[in-house]
C-alpha cells in the first residue's frame, strides 16, 4: 500500500485496483475454508454420537442378559471368566460397526457358558481283604457294598456347566465322568426373576431334603458319605432326581426358606423307579439360619419325603412294595473370626419309616412266599471341623439303630446283631482354593458281625474353571 501511495497518478490507481483485487480472493477463500471445517467437525460429531448410542445399547443388553438373582448355592463365583465381546465385522461402508450375536432361537446371545472341571481321585488302604470288602454291607440296612478298591481308585472328573439363559433363567448342568462311563448327573434350569420371593427349579437335581444330599461329593468335608446316609439313601444321596422344586424366601429378620418337590422317585433304596406311574415321591423342608454373635452362624431345619416304594435286592432275591416316609433333621453352626480360623460343627438325624410286604423269590414264580415287613430305623452323624490357615483338622461319629431299630418281619422283630457305628478323623490341607489333599482314616463297625474294617484314604481333589459357589 505504501508504495502505491508514492506512485504517479494513472500507475497509482493500477496498483490500489490489484491490492483489492487480492484482498477479495483471500477473503473469499478463507471464509470457504472455515464453512468447510465446520462441516467436518459436525460430521465427526454425528459419527461420534451414532457409536456412542451403539455402545450404550450393546452396554444395556448386557445388563439385561446378566440380570436378576442368582439360585441358591450359585450366589457367587470364583474366577469367572469375562463374557465374550461382540464380534467386529468390517464389511464396506460399515466399517467398525458391532454384529449383534443370536440364540438358537433367534434372540442375542451375549454370554458363553462358565466351565469347570473338578478330578476326584483316591489311594485306599484297608486291613480286610478284597473279597469281605466286596460283601461288606449293613444288614437290615441296605445290602449294597461300597463300590471301592484296595489301592489306587479314580472315582470321577465332574464338569460342571451354568450361564444364565436370559433375564430370567439360569441354566446348570453337572456330568461326571468315570471309569463306567459318562452320566448325567443333574441337568436344570432355575428362574431368576419371580416375585414375591419365588423361585422354580426343574430337571434333574439334587434334591433339597437334607443337608449333604444336595452337596456334590467334592464339596464334602470328608471323602465319603455318612453312614446313615448310605443305608438310607445310598452311598452318594439320592443323587439327580427329575422333577420340579419350588421355594419361597419371606421378607423376615431372619432368614427362612420354605421348599416343596415333586419327583419321579427313582431312588433304589428308598423308592425305586418301578414304583408308580409318574411322579411318587414328593419332599418338604425348611431352612433357617441366624447370626450367633459377631463371628458365628447357625442353620437349621427339618426335611420330609414321602412315596410309593418298589424295591428288588440282588444280594437275597427279595423285593419289598409298599410306602417309604423319611424325615431329617440338619443343623450347621461355623464360627469364623478370621479369614485363616474357623471352626464348623455339623449333624443331621435321619429317621426311615417303611411299611409293605417283602417277597422272597422270583416276583413272576407263584411258589415265592410274601411276609408283611415294617421298619422304623434312625440314624446320625455329628461332625466337626478346625480351621488354622491352610491346614483343616476333623473328627466325625455317625451310627445307627440309635433310638428306632424295628425291623418286622410277619409280626416277629428281627434280631440283626450289633449296633453300626464308625468313628473317622482327617487331616487336609488346601495349598489354594482350587487344590485340596485329604488323609483320613476311619474304624468302621458297621457290619454287625463283628470285624473292624480299619480303613485309610489319601484323597486330592483337583479343580479347574469357574465354579458356582456352594451353598452355606
Amino acid at each position: 500500500m505504501a508504495a502505491c501511495m508514492h506512485m504517479g497518478g494513472p500507475m497509482k490507481i493500477r496498483c490500489l485496483l490489484v491490492l483489492l483485487f487480492s484482498a477479495t480472493l483471500v477473503s473469499s477463500s478463507f471464509g470457504e475454508d472455515v464453512e468447510s471445517r465446520l462441516k467436518t467437525l459436525e460430521d465427526t460429531t454425528k459419527a461420534q454420537q451414532q457409536k456412542f448410542e451403539e455402545q450404550q445399547r450393546l452396554i444395556d443388553e448386557l445388563k439385561s442378559s446378566l440380570g436378576g438373582p442368582s439360585a441358591p448355592g450359585a450366589a457367587e463365583t470364583a474366577a469367572l471368566p469375562t463374557p465374550s465381546k461382540p464380534v467386529q465385522t468390517a464389511t464396506p461402508g460399515q466399517e467398525g460397526t458391532t454384529a449383534k450375536l443370536t440364540g438358537i432361537f433367534g434372540g442375542s446371545a451375549m454370554t458363553n457358558p462358565y466351565l469347570s472341571l473338578v478330578v476326584n481321585t483316591f489311594f485306599y488302604g484297608s486291613t480286610l481283604k478284597q473279597k469281605e470288602l466286596d460283601s461288606r454291607t449293613v444288614p437290615g440296612f441296605t445290602n449294597v457294598p461300597v463300590d471301592v478298591r484296595k489301592g489306587f481308585n479314580f472315582d470321577s472328573a465332574e464338569l460342571f456347566i451354568f450361564a444364565p439363559v436370559d433375564p430370567y433363567l439360569t441354566l446348570y448342568a453337572n456330568i461326571p465322568v468315570t471309569e463306567s462311563g459318562t452320566e448325567l448327573e443333574e441337568a436344570y434350569f432355575v428362574t431368576s426373576s419371580l416375585p414375591g420371593g419365588l423361585q422354580v427349579k426343574g430337571g434333574k437335581f439334587k434334591s433339597g431334603f437334607g443337608r449333604i444330599n444336595g452337596q456334590h461329593p467334592h464339596a464334602w468335608d470328608f471323602v465319603d458319605a455318612p453312614l446313615n446316609y448310605r443305608a438310607f439313601m445310598g452311598a452318594e444321596g439320592m443323587g439327580g432326581e427329575k422333577g420340579i422344586q419350588v421355594t419361597w424366601l419371606p421378607e423376615l429378620p431372619i432368614y427362612l426358606q420354605l421348599g416343596i418337590e415333586a419327583l419321579q422317585g427313582e431312588n433304589d433304596q428308598l423308592f425305586g423307579a418301578d414304583a408308580k406311574d409318574g411322579p411318587h415321591a414328593f419332599t418338604i423342608f425348611a431352612k433357617t439360619s441366624m447370626e450367633i454373635g459377631d463371628s458365628g452362624t447357625i442353620l437349621f431345619g427339618p426335611s420330609f419325603i414321602k412315596g410309593k416304594a418298589n424295591i428288588p435286592t440282588v444280594a437275597d432275591n427279595t423285593t419289598f412294595t409298599g410306602n417309604t416316609d423319611l424325615f431329617g433333621f440338619e443343623m450347621v453352626y461355623k464360627w469364623k473370626p478370621s479369614r485363616g480360623t474357623g471352626f464348623i460343627l455339623q449333624s443331621e438325624y435321619l429317621y426311615r419309616k417303611q411299611t409293605g410286604d417283602l417277597r422272597m423269590g422270583d416276583v413272576a414264580d407263584p411258589a415265592s412266599t410274601v411276609a408283611p415287613l415294617t421298619r422304623a430305623q434312625d440314624g446320625i452323624y455329628v461332625q466337626g471341623l478346625y480351621q488354622i490357615e491352610r491346614w483343616r483338622v476333623g473328627a466325625r461319629y455317625d451310627v445307627l439303630d440309635l433310638i428306632k431299630k424295628d425291623y418286622i418281619l410277619s409280626g416277629s422283630q428281627q434280631s440283626l446283631g450289633k449296633q453300626p457305628w464308625r468313628a473317622t478323623g482327617a487331616l487336609e490341607f488346601n495349598p489354594s482354593e482350587f487344590t485340596r489333599v485329604r488323609l483320613q482314616y476311619t474304624r468302621d463297625e458297621s457290619s454287625r458281625d463283628g470285624k473292624t474294617n480299619n480303613e485309610l484314604y489319601l484323597q486330592m481333589l483337583l479343580g479347574i474353571g469357574a465354579h458356582a459357589a456352594h451353598s452355606f
